[in-house]
């Protein structure tokens, strides 16, 4: 079971609000874990030709073969990142209610299963509430790994209990190192709608160096989309990879994200179909991130309080994180001369920015919302007058956040670092009824 839960009843009010946009509410796109004993990277090709938005954790030094001596210092600065610290009660991915601070997570390749023991089962437990709670995930080489259940050796899992599981099935080793494969797409492949990759759907020289393939037998689970295959015919190779998933992709349902997995390396790649092929990768983990969904149905004239935190496990009631939207509810009845939203911090939490805003019949956004306060400080009121009737979607955005500075760890946090741990507030709505005349 997941550290956190959402209550059943909340699918009446999101089924409500179809087609709701799944792009918006991070804090930032892309996080990328090159810790201890995977590949260092502080950049990402695929990001800056998407125009998107990174984070970084790098472990000492940039290759794998140099961090058999990580040290203490590498360790607690990775188990502060996933699974949790002081000043960061939830880790980086995750926001105080569980929900994922970043659109997606990308891991390396590296050693996989020495990194998946350094995570920390709490580490394990957070990856894993990410993507159950809607963040995306692509994994390449020892990323993919991690990603799987287990590697199946001579016909037998190994490793159970280590990777992150997010994917249920097995991977196997192809056996092939310091080369390179052709990546051949499938005829319907997600992955062209983003390219057309020369028109012969095949990506040649992709690296390959110890990565592995999707078992695809009775261990294969149901849902696993193959996106591309490995195409080694005219080459002599210790192992048959021939026609062996390279890529694959997979997502539980619809409030989950989607991962993506890929046994090949295109994410050093700054040009070309390489770059191509793994930008569509993020976009297509991207596009499957989990559907929004609303905290509860605000009652009239009821002040609803959220004040709890990461370690009371009541993600409906917990207070906000940085760059965080909170989405609320309510029904306006025929006949309503004004709605009145009230919006206040917990006492000893206003020296925040909060901001409140209104949209009917869908989330509201800083961008589309049709009421809005964006006033500097916490303290808000929103009058609106002769609303429609139906379902009106009121929104909290936390608009204090911290600051940033690259360092030989990666990007690491200053200033207003407290609100990783959330800013509680409570809001209110009241309904007033036109006068008969």
């Amino acid at each position: 079971m997941t550290r956190y839960f959402y209550f059943i009843s909340m699918l009446a009010v999101m089924s409500s609000a179809l087609a709701q946009d799944n792009t918006k509410g991070y804090y930032k796109d892309v996080f990328v874990d090159g810790g201890i004993y995977l590949t260092s990277r502080n950049d990402l090709p695929a990001v800056r030709y998407m125009g998107l938005t990174m984070e970084s954790f790098l472990c000492g030094p940039a290759t794998v073969e140099q961090k058999a001596n990580y040290n203490y210092t590498d360790s607690l600065l990775q188990k502060e990142l996933f699974a949790g610290s002081a000043i960061d009660e939830n880790g980086v991915l995750l926001y105080p209610d569980g929900a994922p601070r970043f659109r997606m997570l990308y891991t390396n390749g590296g050693r996989s299963w020495k990194h998946a023991r350094t995570v920390t089962e709490k580490g394990n437990q957070h990856i894993n509430d990410y993507i159950n709670h809607g963040g995306s995930y692509v994994g390449t080489c020892a990323g993919a790994f991690l990603a799987s259940k287990a590697v199946v050796s001579t016909g037998k899992p190994t490793y159970v209990g280590l990777y992150y599981s997010i994917w249920p099935g097995y991977t196997c080793h192809t056996g092939l190192s310091n080369s390179s494969t052709t990546v051949s797409l499938e005829k319907k492949s997600p992955l062209l709608k983003y390219a057309d990759f020369g028109k012969d759907m095949q990506v040649d020289s992709v690296r390959h160096n110890g990565g592995g393939f999707a078992v695809i037998d009775s261990m294969y689970p149901e849902g696993t989309e193959i996106l591309a295959r490995y195409y080694t015919i005219g080459r002599k190779l210790r192992k048959d990879i021939h026609g062996k998933p390279v890529i694959w992709a997979y997502k539980t349902d619809e409030n989950a994200g989607r991962i993506v997995m890929c046994g090949s390396h295109p994410e050093a790649v700054e040009t070309g179909e390489r770059l191509d092929l793994m930008a569509a990768m993020m976009r297509y983990a991207m596009e499957g991130n989990g559907t929004p969904r609303a905290k509860g149905k605000l009652e009239n004239g009821v002040e609803r309080k959220m004040y709890c935190f990461t370690h009371d496990n009541n993600p409906d009631f917990t207070a906000i994180g940085d760059k965080q939207y909170h989405h609320f509810v309510i029904d306006v009845p025929k006949g309503t001369g004004k709605i009145t939203l009230s919006l206040k911090a917990k006492p000893g939490y206003s020296n925040y920015d909060l901001f409140l805003l209104a949209q009917p019949q869908k989330f509201a956004y800083l961008d589309e919302a049709l009421y809005k306060n964006t006033a500097l400080g916490s303290e808000k009121k929103l009058v609106i007058t002769q609303p429609k009737a139906g379902k009106m979607y009121l929104s909290v955005f936390c608009n204090t956040t911290v600051d940033t500075v690259e360092t030989k760890y990666g990007t690491s946090y200053t200033g207003r670092t407290d609100v990783l741990n959330g800013v509680p507030y409570s809001i209110l709505a009241e309904i007033e009824m036109k006068e008969n005349k």
